[in-house]
């Protein structure tokens, strides 16, 4: 089982750092269909491992100045006040219903970088917003609600969200908003485990450690191998390959209510 958990934590791992976003949304399927964990404790440790190697990316990108720090920071709050409000939606629903809305999840993350595969910064037409405007407060506020609540009930990071959204709505470049994006992960993800354990629900270490343990190694593999491969394409590619695990997901969902 260690050994297992760590493989699956370096595929997220590797997946985080190839496409600096989306990569997280392995992480209950993998744990649910390679290592049988029930839907709920898969959520907590996809939070566990996802905020940790989040973190581990944030620190050092922070030191080097790469962060802001305010804008991280207003996501942050903000989601930490969604991510329970998440935590306690996931509780009231089946664990049917909790793989069917992740199955829906991954298509969206899918369909979003199918279409970041092709993707100029700004193409979408839409006007930039400072972080530092009154409107463009507001618009990192609801990034981190909509991240903090995707991150309490589907144990998902929401960089498939927030790094887009920060290049495509603020003056943000990409290289200050992916390690944004991190730090702000770090603490939604928190909260999320914080609510989660709260709930009563428990988190295993034999568990959660390999799994965070191979997620810091394969980021690590993951963002070398990225620097030779063309990004587009590489986006592309993994799209498709969320879209099968999707289907499979929401296959073997619909098969266990029937």
């Amino acid at each position: 089982m260690f050994a297992l958990a760590m493989v699956f934590g370096a595929l997220v791992g590797a997946a985080l750092g190839l496409t600096g976003g989306g990569g997280g949304v392995l992480a209950v399927p993998l744990l649910v269909y390679g290592l049988s964990l029930a839907p709920r404790e898969a959520v907590g440790v996809s939070l566990a491992s996802v905020g940790g190697t989040a973190f581990f990316g944030a620190v050092p990108r922070l030191f080097r100045g790469q962060v802001r720090l305010r804008s991280g920071l207003l996501i942050a709050i903000s989601g930490v006040i969604a991510a329970p409000v998440g935590n306690w939606v996931q509780r009231q629903i089946s664990e049917q219903a909790l793989l069917l809305l992740f199955g829906a999840l991954m298509f969206l993350i899918s369909w979003r970088m199918w279409r970041k595969g092709a993707e100029e910064p700004n193409e979408s037409g839409c006007q930039d917003e400072s972080e530092d405007s009154s409107q463009g407060a507001l618009l990192l506020v609801a990034m981190g609600l909509v991240t903090g609540f995707l991150s309490g009930m589907l144990g998902v990071g929401g960089g498939f969200v927030l790094v887009p959204a920060l290049v495509l709505f603020t003056n943000m470049p990409i290289h200050q908003a992916v390690p944004t994006s991190l730090l702000a992960i770090t603490f939604i993800s928190a909260s999320g485990v914080m609510s989660y354990l709260f709930s009563g629900q428990s988190l295993s270490g034999e568990t959660v450690f390999p799994f965070l343990l191979g997620g810091f190694a394969g980021l690590l593999i993951g963002s070398r191998i990225s620097k030779f491969l063309d990004g587009p394409s590489l986006q592309r590619v993994f799209s498709v390959g969320v879209i099968l695990v999707a289907l499979f997901v929401i296959s073997q969902s619909l098969l266990a209510q029937g």
